[in-house]
């Protein structure tokens, strides 16, 4: 190993690293400087996106961490995201008296364990990137520590996540045994005929343990609860940017360690893409809570993700990263609407909150309808053209039923969008709104503009780019 080599590899996380720790001091001897921490983070997060589009490829660290076309991507949209939820979340969280510097430090720190995830070569650091990302969430879940749902969701969240770093565990042991390594690419050289009875349990083991992490169906089931109970802002973090590095650890993990076993866990993929699906549309269809809704159409988001996925192409996880990404502005952009709203000083978290927006906030009223409509998949918004790569890569890999499913769930999923919006545009107002802070709806609007057809240019970058970074995994 070249040390100095492997350092440069890792210098986007070790901008992170010293950044959270450098912050972390800071704020415990200036707690009062929230704002300075939190635009330092900023920074940080951007300078690690930079550092991370210029670094060179190679693997370092005896090839636990990979720097390639699909880390480079990954990570980039992952540090960008992390920063847009900062300035999203202050004013939500000065609004009602918390002043907290260490926000901005855990979101350094969990975004430091998705770079990791996505640059994982081996079990070992697949597992360190999650539970690192992982332990700082569950603390912002439970960031607004005076109310009772929000303690309830960090500690749902919490026990929950132990049970599925333990599935992760027990099926990273299980491989390690049958095959000796825990490097992807010597798994990959003992499972080539196929995984054996033992490398195959350990395999689903591994697959139940980040199902967990992208709320997948049926192992979904902290996801409504921790999305309601949690700070607003900190729920539009949590369903944009940890799920895009699951599911590019999913994909990693797959493609790069069981290559050869491709007809094995694609078979689970698809089980559990159709039932996150199914549950994602049919339970939404009686939720009032426009947070938990929000949770089971992240459900069955995942679900389209994971059909992708489960092609077991290269297009397949080409249409896989466009979604998340797409996907990732939609939900980014609806929850920093729900940031900025609030009536009577009480938050707008129901549908039934939302009767009459569009003429008290129109400007916010026509974002959420942008995102609603995105993430129905109409077109001509952005959702609409993720799913079109999604359904094309499973049908052009023979997936034709599971690609009938899944539009008949799009269809299903369909009905409680169409409400929001009809209580929005149609119904009488509820009362009248409270101003909303400039920072969260000046970033709402700007977030809803993408997912109006003027991504069809961000698309000329993301097309190009998703596919460089999909040819990465080495599948045909």
């Amino acid at each position: 190993m070249n040390f100095a080599s492997d350092l440069s590899l890792a210098f986007p996380e070790l901008i992170l690293a010293g950044g959270a720790l450098i912050l972390l001091v800071i704020g415990a001897f200036a707690p009062r400087a929230t704002a300075a921490v939190s635009a330092a983070a900023v920074v940080a997060l951007l300078g690690a996106a930079v550092a991370a589009a210029t670094q060179p490829f190679g693997v370092a660290f005896g090839g636990g961490l990979i720097s390639d076309a699909a880390a480079t991507f990954s990570k980039v949209a992952i540090y960008v995201a992390s920063a847009v939820a900062i300035p999203l979340a202050q004013p939500w969280f000065e609004r009602r008296g918390i002043r907290t510097f260490e926000f901005p430090v855990l979101i350094l720190l969990a975004a430091l364990g998705m770079g990791m995830m996505a640059s994982s070569g081996d079990l070992i650091s697949l597992y360190v990137g999650v539970e690192l990302h992982s332990l700082a969430l569950y603390v912002m879940a439970a960031m607004h520590r005076d109310n009772a749902k929000a303690s309830e969701a960090g500690l749902k969240y919490f026990v929950l996540g132990s049970l599925s770093s333990g599935l992760l565990l027990y099926g990273a042991s299980l491989v390690y045994g049958f095959a000796g390594s825990t490097l992807y690419s010597e798994i990959a050289v003992a499972v080539q005929g196929g995984a054996g009875v033992g490398a195959l349990f350990g395999l689903v083991f591994v697959i139940c343990g980040l199902a967990f992490k992208v709320s997948a169906a049926p192992f979904h089931m902290w996801t409504p609860d921790v999305y309601e109970g949690a700070p607003t802002p900190v729920v539009a973090f949590f369903a944009a940017a940890p799920k895009l590095a699951a599911m590019v650890l999913f994909a990693r993990a797959l493609a790069e360690a069981f290559p050869g076993a491709t007809d094995q866990w694609q078979q689970v993929l698809v089980a559990i893409a159709l039932i996150s699906i199914a549950v994602g549309a049919f339970a939404g269809l009686v939720q009032k809570n426009l947070k938990r809704l929000w949770a089971y159409s992240s459900i069955a988001n995942i679900g389209y993700a994971l059909l992708g996925l489960s092609a077991g192409t290269e297009a397949g996880i080409q249409a896989m990263l466009i979604f998340m990404v797409l996907y990732m502005i939609d939900v980014t952009g609806f929850f920093a609407c729900l940031a900025a709203l609030s009536r009577q000083g009480r938050p707008m978290e129901t549908i039934d909150d939302m009767a009459g927006l569009i003429k008290e906030q129109p400007g916010l009223a026509l974002a959420m309808t942008a995102f609603a409509l995105s993430a129905l998949g109409l077109p001509p918004f952005s959702g609409f053209w993720a799913k079109v790569f999604v359904f094309q890569a499973a049908l052009d890999a023979g997936l034709w039923g599971p690609a009938v499913a899944g539009l008949v769930g799009s269809v299903v999923a369909a009905f409680y969008y169409l409400r929001l919006l009809k209580v929005m545009w149609f119904d009488a107002s509820a009362g009248t709104t409270d101003k909303p802070a400039f920072e969260a709806r000046g970033t709402a609007i700007a977030l809803g503009l993408f997912s109006f057809p003027v991504v069809l240019v961000a698309l000329v970058w993301i097309y190009p780019a998703a596919g460089q970074a999909a040819r990465a995994f080495g599948l045909s």
